[in-house]
């Protein structure tokens, strides 16, 4: 696993752990690399991979490799995350673990639906048991 860029308030091991409990979890293998981004490097990959021309919290890019295998990057905007976390109270820690999480999820195979439905779906379900686990 690598773990680059800013962390902010958490640890690479915080990062590896909530990543190891994920793929315990779900019973899979997984080769990643979890990145942390500032707000304008996010908003370009954001623009490129999906259209739209402004900062994100998080982008999951997955790839299948010979054999079976798994690879996939995480990208984090702790700017973004900051924002969002301010906004429903809660620790900029706890927002930034859900995101790798999410991250983790979507390479997975999960998927949620966008708008209010997106909390009530079952990647948001998991995801949330996943960050009870670590906190």
């Amino acid at each position: 696993m690598v773990v680059a860029g800013r962390l902010a308030p958490l640890t690479r091991r915080r990062i590896v752990r909530a990543v190891e409990t994920v793929l315990e979890g779900e019973g899979r293998a997984l080769r990643v690399s979890v990145i942390f981004l500032g707000r304008e490097r996010m908003r370009g990959l954001n623009a490129r991979w999906t259209g739209r021309d402004l900062p994100t919290d998080v982008l999951a890019f997955r790839l299948p490799l010979p054999g079976g295998g798994l690879a996939g990057d995480v990208y984090v905007c702790p700017a973004v995350a900051a924002g969002e976390a301010q906004a429903r109270r809660l620790a900029l820690r706890q927002e930034l673990l859900r995101l790798v999480i999410h991250g983790i999820l979507h390479l997975l195979g999960y998927d949620h639906p966008e708008g209010p439905e997106r909390t009530r779906s079952p990647m948001w379900r998991r995801q949330e048991r996943y960050l009870r686990c670590l906190s």
